[in-house]
């Protein structure tokens, strides 16, 4: 009997302690990460976080893993407060990694994008910009005369290691641009069709003015008319580093071949990174007359088959927004 209730006596501290070790919670106070690298095995893994102050002891985790199972995922993971070594152990196993998001809408540039990385603590904005324009290889076999990724930068939302390199990021978003333009069956003229969805997407935000707005400029280049989009003409301000906020009678002289308004044809490459909406519209332009288009006081687009009605637009539009600043 006294053995017996010797071990009785001890199974009840022992499953008082796996308890107590288990559930209670334990861990640090404020932000700690925890790098997992690929390979690494259950005492490596549970020495790490003991190390760190995650968990109370490695060897009751290891014990759990011979009991659960299971695979535990490599990779960052970010503790911020206490938690009970089942909960650590499920993270793990989900592999709940911690990642930064980076948000890079429809539209935005190099320049914008690389200013959000920034913002986002994924490196610099000096950085990321030489990455977009070092990793050109990236899309050589679609565009080879491509002097940076511009246009190729798929528009989504990214989540990234805070280890991650600027090329790692280009190149998981030139990878998304690639999956877009498989499933849109775009496989050729990828430049061509890039330039002209850039331009749409900046001239545009009205989902069924997208076909229309890539017609008009169509119909332009086959009459050797000039594009005379306000947005090439910002993109080679921003390329001279001298954007000012709005356009003004200097940058329309400006001689840069991305002025559509003193250069025909498309400019030399892509001004912004275009949606699939955008895109699906270049491919698809519509079939009409117009040659011209203003935009109104709600943000739509008039079109116009004729200088004269196009003026009468622009009149229009100047009134309903009243005088604006010098151009």
């Amino acid at each position: 009997m006294r053995v017996l209730k010797f071990l009785f006596l001890l199974a009840v501290v022992a499953a008082g302690f796996a308890a107590y070790e288990v559930l209670v919670p334990y861990g640090p106070q404020s932000e700690t990460f925890v790098d997992i690298p690929p390979g690494t095995r259950t005492p490596g893994l549970a020495r790490a976080l003991q190390d760190a102050g995650v968990i109370r002891s490695g060897s009751v985790f290891e014990l759990l893993r011979l009991i659960k199972g299971g695979t535990l995922k490599a990779g960052e993971y970010r503790f911020d407060h206490p938690d009970t070594l089942l909960n650590v152990y499920a993270r793990l196993a989900r592999g709940d990694v911690f990642t930064l998001t980076l948000t890079v809408p429809e539209g935005y540039n190099i320049y914008d994008i690389a200013q959000a990385a920034e913002a986002a603590k994924l490196g610099t904005r000096d950085g990321f910009l030489a990455a977009t324009r070092s990793q050109t290889a990236l899309i050589a076999d679609i565009d080879p005369q491509a002097e940076s990724l511009e246009g190729y930068l798929f528009p989504d939302t990214y989540h990234f290691s805070r280890h991650a390199t600027d090329a790692q990021m280009v190149t998981a978003m030139v990878h998304r641009f690639r999956q877009a333009a498989t499933q849109l069956g775009l496989n050729a003229q990828v430049r061509q069709t890039v330039i002209m969805a850039s331009l749409v997407e900046k001239e545009t935000g009205v989902s069924d003015e997208r076909s229309l707005v890539a017609g008009v400029f169509e119909n332009r280049l086959e009459k050797n008319m000039p594009l005379q989009t306000d947005p090439s003409v910002v993109y080679a301000a921003l390329l001279e580093n001298r954007y000012r906020g709005t356009i003004y009678a200097s940058d329309l002289a400006n001689p840069s071949p991305y002025n559509t308004y003193r250069h025909g044809g498309l400019p030399p490459g892509p001004i912004c990174n275009p949606g699939v909406a955008s895109l699906k519209a270049a491919m698809h332009p519509a079939q009409t007359d117009y040659l011209y288009f203003v935009s109104d006081a709600a943000g739509h687009s008039r079109f116009s088959v004729d200088l004269s009605h196009q003026n009468q637009n622009v009149q229009t539009y100047r009134q309903s927004v009243g005088p604006q600043a010098g151009q």
